[in-house]
């Protein structure tokens, strides 16, 4: 079976996500619900239009939010 992790995070998608909207960088105190509802509201505000949208929330589908909860209340 091939490794899927990516930099130390369980996939590339958790990584990147976490990397450009900056969620563990300490100033969140939220779970995994509440992190991929942010990501969410972020996605639907600022997508021009539903194909752009449809393909963001598409890759957030892979998203492991609990690892990034985990990792942000660690810090």
């Amino acid at each position: 079976m091939k490794d899927q992790t990516y930099n130390g995070w369980t996939n590339y998608a958790t990584w990147r996500i976490n990397l450009e909207f900056g969620l563990s960088n300490g100033a969140f105190d939220y779970d995994a619900n509440q992190f991929q509802n942010y990501v969410e509201e972020l996605l639907e505000m600022n997508c021009e239009n539903g194909q752009t949208l449809s393909y963001a929330l598409a890759f957030i589908d892979d998203v492991n939010w609990e690892e990034i909860a985990e990792h942000a209340n660690e810090n």
